[in-house]
């Protein structure tokens, strides 16, 4: 049941933001996507630090391995989006940001080639997070799929607003997100067969897992959230952020995890 859980959580990170993306207006989109980012960077810093890493150090592992551990792991997902191999913006024309035109144009590559080979990579990264997460207890399995469906909604959206803005086709667009969205799937199977025999590395997973969430929360996403706005939008911001720790919290409550 665990690989089938595994499977089903990463297709339905892979392809959910895909099916929201086809059923809105980009317009619409680009108003969603900023309150989604606020939800997300909630329910990423809230996952990491409130249930994912507190698991970690309940298991049989020194605590100064485990900070070395999380320490690599931010100075890693640097090194890798410097390569431009770990994509995470949700950066896109018209998302209030004053980008020059055709800036979504260059942010694609040629064909959109950049775009997705990024998107691809963080996705297969975020397969094997999953894949160690179910590994180590159910629960905590799907409260690390949900902090990363959470992000991967903006992130998918974003990704098919600059693919359009670039000139792809809505059909196309839609996709080759839904392909590069199932390398999550491709990720999660081969974790689970790469890691499952190998227990004591679980602690050190789990701490690699909330790197990968606090860097994108803290990197990317906080950032953008102190622009300053009207106090109106500013209450908004804090109000999606509350949100995503206050559903992190119900999981964790429900879960009787702590």
């Amino acid at each position: 049941m665990t690989l089938f859980y595994i499977v089903l959580a990463t297709l339905i990170g892979g392809l959910l933001s895909v099916l929201i993306a086809a059923s809105l207006t980009v317009s619409l989109l680009g108003r969603v996507v900023k309150h989604l980012v606020s939800l997300s960077t909630g329910v990423l810093l809230g996952t990491a630090l409130l249930q994912v890493l507190p698991e970690a150090f309940e298991r049989d592992a020194k605590p100064q391995a485990l900070f070395l551990t999380l320490l690599g792991g931010l100075l890693f997902f640097f090194l890798l989006e410097k390569a431009e191999l770990y994509r995470h913006t949700h950066h896109h024309e018209g998302d209030g940001h004053h980008h020059h035109h055709h800036f979504d144009a260059d942010q694609a590559g040629r064909g959109g080639i950049s775009v997705l080979v990024g998107d691809s990579i963080h996705n297969f990264c975020d397969g094997v997070i999953i894949a160690a997460a179910f590994l180590a207890d159910h629960h905590l399995g799907w409260a690390t799929a949900l902090a990363i469906i959470a992000h991967e909604i903006p992130q998918e959206v974003g990704d098919y607003i600059v693919l359009l803005n670039a000139g792809l086709s809505r059909g196309k667009a839609l996709f080759y997100n839904a392909v590069s969205g199932l390398a999550a799937v491709g990720g999660g199977v081969l974790g689970y067969f790469v890691v499952g025999p190998w227990q004591e590395l679980f602690p050190f997973l789990l701490v690699a897992a909330s790197s990968s969430f606090i860097y994108v929360a803290v990197a990317d996403l906080i950032p953008q959230l102190q622009r300053r706005l009207p106090w109106r939008e500013t209450m908004a911001q804090l109000g999606w952020l509350a949100a995503g720790l206050a559903l992190v919290t119900l999981v964790v409550s429900f879960s009787g995890h702590h």
